[in-house]
């Protein structure tokens, strides 16, 4: 049995996973979570980061693709190839909701990686300059307009209740 991982890169990892296989595979998130975290072993921080990454990116996903949109230019969100897409949610969620802990240095380079590991060298530095000129615009005390009310998932992605 393999020892259990409380790496917030491999959770990052495994949420990226969770949230890729939910954007392409349109599979309920409750049984995507279970099986990702159980394949990757994680312990219960981890398992905790994994599923506070995903419901935040899952709830917010319009302001998060809004904020990436804007900076993107040229390449919005619906033109990016979904692991890109998805790093970059990602990424967003923990600078635009940063937690304490964790600086948006090591939220930005932790996603270059994930973009050189999962995508191409190209998708390396877009992912890099769209999360630096976030991180510029946050130090500018210019935050980003929230959605009045949580962006409700698609219909897709809702967990779907058990038929007996």
């Amino acid at each position: 049995m393999a020892k259990a991982s409380s790496g917030r890169r491999v959770a990052r990892e495994t949420a990226l996973r969770v949230l890729y296989t939910i954007d392409v595979g349109r599979q309920p998130v409750g049984e995507v979570l279970t099986e990702t975290v159980a394949v990757h072993e994680l312990d219960e921080a981890g398992v905790t980061f994994v599923r506070s990454l995903v419901t935040t990116v899952l709830e917010k996903r319009r302001e998060l693709d809004k904020a990436i949109d804007r900076v993107a230019v040229g390449f919005p969100t619906v033109r990016q190839t979904a692991v890109d897409r998805n790093i970059l949610r990602l990424a967003t969620s923990e600078i635009l909701h940063p937690s304490p802990d964790t600086p948006a240095g090591v939220v930005v380079n932790e996603a270059v990686e994930l973009a050189k590991k999962y995508s191409t060298a190209e998708s390396g530095k877009f992912v890099n300059g769209v999360l630096g000129a976030l991180v510029r615009e946050a130090g500018n005390s210019q935050p980003v307009a929230p959605d009045r009310e949580p962006a409700p998932l698609p219909e897709e992605l809702e967990p779907k209740a058990e038929v007996a």
